[in-house]
């Protein structure tokens, strides 16, 4: 099989809050099952301070973010034990340490918000500001304020338009055959956004669901011929709120699979709203895989 895209390392940012630790034992179980390391990074951001710090506070900064990395590394041991660890205490701040330690294969894994959070349902400037600009996939672990790593559903949703989508599509394929779950394909539009635009007769919306519905079929058949014993569902929804539907899809998920494009020469939202509003709301932890633009969204 020719998979374009590939499972590589785990990166998960601690600080110190239940939240990343959550993330980081989600992370945990996300390397055991690809058979790959967990790499813990700490984030002083003390490079950017260093001319207005004394030595004996920025020492005090490291100090305690080697034992908070050597206290995570221990719980990470003790929870899954086959896990090599490996831990960085980085002077970056940390969007920018996360990003590095990533390098071009990793996958980055980030509570939704930490010790600087306001509320349940909002995301914090860390998770935000890795999913905007990271060209490697990022999760962001959504969950209580516990320990514990998020619940697992029984199935990954990928949220797609069609073939164009299968690049990186195989990264939710490869995510639901880890967790032994089943993958559904879900399209999610809303018809009357139509109106009035590139259609103009409410007859026409039947034929782009057809098309839609053509298109996923497509795209689950070429992932059933290369991942033949992973079950894959289909399903084309109308909606008037697409962020809302993609959230309800979460209730039962083990993980929401987004794709997200980055705008053409950085100009424009490095996320786009739906993305945006799922990763406040979702049930689940959600994961964004970069894709590259569509002409019509260029």
């Amino acid at each position: 099989m020719n998979h374009d895209i590939s499972l590589g390392p785990v990166v998960a940012g601690v600080d110190g809050s239940a939240r990343a630790r959550a993330a980081v034992l989600w992370a945990a179980e996300e390397a055991q099952s690809r058979g790959q390391s967990l790499h813990l990074v700490h984030a002083t951001g003390t490079d950017k301070h260093v001319l207005h710090t004394t030595a004996a506070s920025l020492e005090g900064v490291q100090e305690a973010g080697r034992d908070l990395l050597a206290e995570t590394a221990e719980l990470v041991a003790e929870r899954y034990p086959a896990v090599a660890v490996t831990t960085e205490l980085s002077p970056l701040d940390a969007v920018a340490a996360l990003r590095e330690a990533a390098g071009s294969e990793g996958t980055v894994v980030v509570g939704s918000r930490g010790l600087g959070g306001f509320g349940a349902l909002l995301l914090g400037s860390v998770s935000l500001g890795v999913s905007a600009g990271a060209k490697v996939p990022v999760m962001v672990v959504r969950g209580e304020d516990t320990d514990e790593p998020a619940s697992a559903g029984t199935v990954v949703v990928a949220a797609v338009r069609g073939q164009d989508d299968l690049p990186w599509a195989r990264y939710a394929a490869h995510e639901a055959s880890l967790r032994k779950a089943g993958l559904r394909l879900l399209t999610v539009w809303a018809p009357l956004s139509h109106v009035g635009t590139e259609l103009t007769l409410l007859d026409d919306i039947d034929g782009v669901a057809k098309e839609r519905v053509h298109e996923i079929g497509q795209l689950a058949g070429t992932l059933r011929e290369e991942f033949p014993d992973l079950d894959v569902t289909t399903e084309v929804e109308g909606a008037r709120s697409v962020p809302g539907l993609l959230v309800e899809s979460t209730r039962d998920a083990a993980l929401l699979v987004l794709g997200a494009h980055r705008p053409p020469l950085g100009i424009g939202h490095a996320l786009g709203h739906v993305t945006h509003a799922v990763l406040h709301h979702a049930h689940c932890p959600v994961a964004i895989i970069p894709r590259a633009p569509r002409p019509d969204e260029e």
